[in-house]
């Protein structure tokens, strides 16, 4: 009887100790600090089978875990759920915005209901927000210009032609200037969102630009290019292509969608590295960020990447075949999966952070440089 007790005694004792050690670990941690992963469907092309529609919400710091799906519009006038084309965030009006081929949908993060939808001259694609959460550059869909929008309202400001296809943009982290890629065009043009105006542009690229990237400091793009299984490199004060790099070891080929072996690319948030999507091989390629872009690896995913964004501590790649991979050891740590354990996967997502129901930090669906920020 006395062993049994001593044992019972010993294990108390270490239970109360782990008790104790796990409320340390908590009280470590920022009350109601949480880190959703929103990914919005259908996000490759109108495809229902890669998580169906509506915008769901993914718990990064519980094993990425399905929490729930919001409703959203976006309908097509022939009544099914229409292609998202972007995803963006304004912390200062605590909205998530969802572009689809026709239109803008604003979304309330707290109460998680669609405030408006507009519809706009010309469809949208892939839009920016500028870091005040005010402005957003939002291009139509492949038409020769991009709509400047308030953010509050969904009013136009200004429209700001190009040259025949507006694509992706990204608005600068200093606030000072924003990306705008033309697809029909083999620059990178540069906006003044002070006027509104094109006031530069980087180049001249072999092909036309496809998916790209900015550093932090915003001195350097990494940009595809129509037809390249690889990148290229611009410096962006100078106003010139600098740099051609190409996949080593595989062969380019025939892909499923967006018609360029490499549709995606992405910094880590440290500069450190440069992934990039091979959609004929369904492969994700590792680089150096620094000349001479030394090819570092390569990890196979499980369909056609067209996409690849991170989590904002660099810990996590998000490729748009539904992969969590893990940075560091480019290990693939699980797959993406809805409420009916159905593999989810999106060209369309972004981390935001939350404070008890305040969102205070927002990822963005771009893998943008962020060493000049942290």
């Amino acid at each position: 009887m006395k062993k049994i007790f001593f044992r019972l005694l010993f294990l108390l004792i270490a239970l109360t100790h782990a008790g104790i050690a796990q409320q340390t670990r908590k009280a470590a941690m920022p009350a109601g600090n949480k880190r959703y992963l929103y990914v919005a469907t259908p996000g490759i092309r109108d495809y229902l089978g890669y998580g169906g529609h509506g915008l769901l919400v993914f718990d990064m710091d519980n094993n990425h875990r399905f929490v729930k799906r919001i409703a959203t519009l976006g309908l097509h006038p022939n009544g099914k759920p229409s292609n998202v084309k972007g995803i963006a965030v304004s912390l200062p009006l605590n909205s998530i915005y969802v572009s689809t081929l026709e239109g803008l949908q604003r979304i309330d993060l707290t109460t998680e209901k669609v405030l408006w939808e507009k519809a706009f001259e010309g469809g949208c694609d892939r839009m920016a927000i500028s870091p005040d959460g005010r402005t957003m550059y939002l291009p139509s869909l492949e038409k020769g210009f991009w709509n400047v929008v308030n953010c509050e309202t969904g009013d136009v400001i200004k429209k700001i032609n190009v040259h025949k296809r507006a694509h992706n943009t990204i608005y600068g982290s200093s606030g000072n200037a924003v990306y705008l890629a033309d697809i029909a065009s083999p620059w990178l043009h540069i906006a003044d969102p002070k006027t509104h105006e094109l006031v530069a542009k980087v180049g001249v690229f072999d092909n036309y630009v496809r998916p790209f990237t900015v550093n932090a400091a915003e001195t350097l793009t990494y940009v595809t290019v129509d037809s390249l299984l690889g990148f290229e490199v611009g410096d962006i004060q100078k106003g010139i292509k600098i740099a051609h790099i190409q996949v080593e070891g595989w062969e380019r080929g025939p892909v499923r969608r967006h018609g360029n072996p490499s549709h995606g690319i992405g910094l880590t948030p440290d500069e450190n590295e440069i992934w990039l999507c091979d959609g004929h091989n369904m492969r994700m390629h590792v680089f150096s960020a620094k000349p001479p872009y030394q090819q570092l690896t390569t990890i196979p995913v499980q369909d056609m990447p067209g996409w690849v964004t991170f989590s904002l501590d660099g810990r996590y790649a998000y490729p748009s075949s539904g992969e969590v991979i893990d940075v560091k050891t480019r290990k693939i740590i699980l797959t993406l999966t809805d409420e009916f354990h159905s593999n989810v996967s999106s060209e369309k997502m972004v981390e935001v952070q939350f404070m008890g129901n305040k969102p205070v930090r927002a990822g963005d669906q771009f893998g943008v440089g962020r060493a000049a920020t942290r």
